[in-house]
């Protein structure tokens, strides 16, 4: 069977699992008043979710490498189908939030796991297309989330947003058994005191850029984040010395993977402001109706798709580094002209606008997700593939918190204007623009595996 097969199936999961995360933030008003509490508490459920997906990546890699990535990640398409059921059936909130916690297990190991599968069973030459097709998921999901979320729990009840689970993870596990191949497998020793002080320092930072993004009890976020800075010093310590570590730090060796990860990481957080501002200038800010504003965003996933049909001709063209700085460059002025909308601009143009945004981002997550390992050799790719997952969920998590925190700041307590939400998206287009331009100290050839077909040796650090 092709990658490409194996990628379509694997993309599949990860468009499961990702929708799920967003599409419930619409539905929790629906959620909390049929188990009788607050929309406060029922946002137990959520933060339950993220919290088990942080943690438990980490752990992904080791479970992959001891007990083979096939059936890892089709164990974790059961659980998180199952887990789907109990989540639509639940009839308290502590049971919902149970069932959050279990979903969120199954959602952990899917994404790293599945990432590893296509990795390890792809071609340099088909490399590219691969990553193209695991990462529209990423790009998609959040734009589709919050309307498909609206729609569910508008025409038909909050439950059904789990239950359509269990047709598509019925079908991705019927076609993983099928198409994806069993892989080596490796008995290295479990490292308890890496996970432990992985699994504090991501919770804490994760659940301090929640509270960031809410903009209450500051106190606590700045402790919860100096707690996990600490605590994440100690860890990258703690792997660095041990000999077979949780969480592998030496991909970062690699030349192309630490940039992706460094400079990469400042382009996802200011890529993921904007599922987060766009909506909230449009209601909050243009007092647009909620279809409206829908409708608006959608233009962003429509210019995510047209892209995927020339990314692949665009990077043989003209390489990772130019690329990867100049449609960076793009990304950023594509956020900063979001900065000049106004409740009299044209709609035309502000789905034009949106449009080429997320034909931009497109290209760049998919340029900056293929070079992460363009030099990574086989038998390094699980542990890439989950310290790439990890990095990126952080990044993820401080999109949304550096883009609420400035808004919240600029507000100062009162209702956000249409002025504090451009002043989000200009520093989006700062962080953006500062990833791209640190993309310069790539090297002109870095990637050429991938991009052009030639062998190359894996550019390490010097």
């Amino acid at each position: 069977m092709s990658s490409r097969l194996v990628a379509v199936i694997v993309a599949g999961s990860f468009f499961m699992e990702l929708l799920d995360g967003t599409v419930i933030s619409t539905a929790l008003p629906n959620i909390a008043s049929s188990f009788g509490v607050g929309a406060v508490d029922a946002g137990l459920g959520v933060t339950a979710y993220l919290l088990t997906v942080a943690v438990m990546i980490p752990l992904s890699g080791w479970l992959s490498d001891r007990y083979g990535a096939r059936p890892v990640f089709c164990a974790a398409i059961v659980v998180f189908t199952l887990a789907s059921v109990l989540c639509a059936a639940s009839q308290a909130l502590w049971q919902f939030v149970l069932a959050r916690v279990v979903q969120g297990i199954g959602g952990a190991m899917m994404v790293p796991v599945g990432r590893t599968v296509v990795l390890r069973g792809a071609a340099k030459a088909d490399l590219m297309a691969a990553t193209a097709i695991i990462t529209w998921p990423g790009l998609i999901a959040p734009v589709l989330g919050p309307p498909v979320g609206g729609v569910i729990t508008t025409y038909a009840s909050w439950r059904w947003i789990f239950l359509i689970n269990v047709p598509l993870g019925a079908a991705a596990l019927v076609a993983a058994l099928l198409v994806v191949k069993a892989s080596a497998r490796e008995r290295r020793p479990f490292d308890g005191l890496g996970f432990a002080l992985s699994a504090v320092a991501i919770a804490c930072l994760v659940y301090g850029m929640d509270l960031a993004g809410s903009g209450t009890n500051w106190l606590l976020t700045a402790g919860l984040l100096a707690v996990g800075l600490i605590v994440g010093a100690v860890a990258i310590r703690h792997a660095r010395r041990h000999p077979t570590p949780l969480l592998d730090l030496s991909p970062l060796r690699i030349r192309t993977y630490a940039a992706t990860s460094a400079e990469g990481s400042l382009l996802r957080l200011a890529i993921n402001m904007v599922p987060f501002l766009l909506p909230l200038l449009f209601q909050v800010g243009f007092g647009l109706s909620a279809v409206t504003s829908g409708l608006l965003v959608l233009t962003v996933f429509a210019g995510n798709l047209v892209m995927k049909t020339i990314t692949t001709p665009t990077v043989r063209r003209f390489g990772f580094r130019r690329v990867l700085v100049g449609n960076g460059l793009l990304v950023a002025v594509s956020l900063a002209a979001c900065a000049f909308f106004g409740s009299d601009t044209p709609y035309w143009l502000i789905a034009a606008v949106c449009f080429l945004g997320g034909a931009f981002r497109s290209l760049e997550f998919t340029g900056i997700n293929t070079l992460a390992f363009a030099d990574v050799p086989a038998a390094s790719m699980s542990a890439a593939s989950t310290l790439n997952a990890t990095i990126t969920q952080l990044a993820t998590g401080m999109g949304v918190a550096v883009a609420a925190t400035v808004v919240a700041v600029a507000a100062d307590g009162r209702v956000p204007t249409v002025l504090d939400f451009h002043l989000g998206f200009l520093v989006g287009a700062a962080i953006a623009l500062t990833g791209a331009l640190l993309f310069l100290r790539l090297d002109r050839a870095d990637g050429a595996v991938v991009s052009a077909g030639r062998a190359r040796t894996p550019a390490t650090r010097a």
